[in-house]
């Protein structure tokens, strides 16, 4: 055992990397990752999409944001309410009902900015829309996670395997609105309202009735006959206030860079500048799975989230379409190993059986920080321009670097023990 250790160790850190990846695809099977993939595109596409396509019916990118932050809302109000019911009654039926309510609700709200219905009527169609997302992508977390510990691996893979689901948001992320940015230069940013509702009613059944999804509720039926409902450590509550404000930093971003390609008139290429971002963030989220064990979780997310802070800051100041490209590349590189180690602090902390919870409400305090910062952001561009809005998402990266500061883990964080504290709680 010593020896093939050894040989591990030995071998080229990139095919090491790749037989890692290999090994996770062995447990979850080759189809699972496709699935999960397609079934959480449409997420992106609608939350980007509906600044792009109410301020296309509507004529103000304020009223976008507004409905856009709505929608955002929503999910993330019915979020943890989702991820709780999957850890109760098992992903397939609550991810099959959702889905297909989705589906729905994605095509009614549509039809809404079509008919430029009044923004109160469209607010509330997007809070249904956001509510009714079947949250795939923490679910996929909270399935493949079992999957891996279950058979043995330890957490280097389980590492591996956040880092793979984080990519794949990632890259939703980037060809999500690629697909709006084209569908708007092609026709209207409604066409891909329509591919996002298909796929979801599609991919989003497929996910729900794949066999995976029978393991993981016998998993979480087993454990919860043991006992009673589990209380949740300090420590997942310390990280999701980062993730708010990441997800602050990630708002005021989408709301700065649709501002200045307005500016500039070039209003479709927002969808083609945030896709260069998600691509540079793509590949280092893929690349967060070789890091050392000894680089600890608690290391990692101060470094992660101080360079949010410093590389968001030339932003600000940026003010042509090929700076922008040039610095929303950069800074692409900060968003993936955030995302990637929020979510492993929350799977360390959760305890198994409230998984699918926790990693939904930490993707909801993320996408929670986004929604409230879009209607804020939206009125601040408009108002002062776009390095207003830019400039608010440096702040909270400035906060979230501050929150991650004074966070403390309970024992040496080279043995990545991730029992979180703040300095204050500590005191008291």
């Amino acid at each position: 055992m010593a020896a093939k250790e050894q040989a591990g160790r030995d071998e080229p850190g990139a095919r090491r990397l790749l037989d890692t990846y290999r090994e996770v695809i062995g447990h979850t099977g080759a189809l699972l990752p496709v699935i999960s993939f397609l079934g959480r595109l449409p997420v992106a596409m609608i939350q980007f999409g509906s600044v792009l396509l109410v301020t296309e019916t509507s004529g103000s990118l304020a009223t976008g944001g507004v409905v856009a932050c709505a929608l955002a809302l929503g999910q993330v109000t019915m979020g943890p309410v989702v991820g709780r019911l999957a850890d109760r009654r098992g992903q397939r039926t609550v991810v099959l009902g959702f889905s297909l309510l989705n589906a729905v609700a994605i095509a009614v709200y549509t039809l809404g900015a079509l008919f430029e219905l009044p923004t109160p009527v469209l607010v509330a169609l997007a809070v249904l829309a956001g509510a009714s997302i079947p949250g795939i992508g923490p679910l996929a977390r909270a399935r493949a996670v079992p999957l891996v510990r279950g058979a043995g691996g330890d957490d280097r893979l389980v590492n591996t395997v956040l880092s793979l689901e984080s990519t794949m948001d990632e890259l939703s992320f980037v060809l999500g609105p690629a697909l709006v940015g084209l569908a708007a230069v092609a026709g209207h940013p409604a066409y891909a309202f329509g591919v996002a509702a298909l796929l979801v009613a599609v991919c989003g059944s497929g996910f729900a009735l794949h066999p995976t999804g029978r393991t993981v509720r016998a998993t979480r039926t087993t454990t919860r006959a043991r006992g009673g409902r589990q209380r949740l450590p300090r420590e997942v509550f310390v990280v999701r206030v980062g993730l708010v404000f990441v997800g602050v930093l990630l708002g005021a971003c989408g709301a700065g860079i649709t501002a200045l390609t307005q500016e500039l008139g070039a209003p479709g290429q927002a969808g083609l500048v945030y896709a260069a971002m998600g691509v540079m963030s793509a590949v280092v989220g893929l690349s967060m799975a070789a890091l050392p064990e000894r680089f600890g979780l608690h290391t990692r997310w101060r470094v992660a989230t101080a360079a949010a802070a410093l590389l968001s800051l030339p932003l600000v100041w940026t003010h042509s379409m090929t700076g922008l490209y040039v610095v929303v590349t950069v800074f692409g590189a900060v968003y993936a190993p955030n995302l990637i180690t929020g979510f492993a602090l929350t799977e360390r902390s959760c305890p198994p059986r409230r998984l699918a919870e926790g990693m939904t409400f930490a993707a909801s305090a993320f996408v929670g920080g986004q929604a409230v910062t879009l209607a804020v952001a939206g009125r601040l561009a408009e108002s002062h321009g776009p390095g207003a809005a830019f400039a608010l998402g440096s702040a909270a990266a400035a906060v979230a670097f501050l929150v991650a500061l004074i966070a403390r883990p309970a024992t040496d964080d080279s043995a990545n023990d991730v029992s979180l504290v703040t300095q204050g709680a500590a005191g008291r």
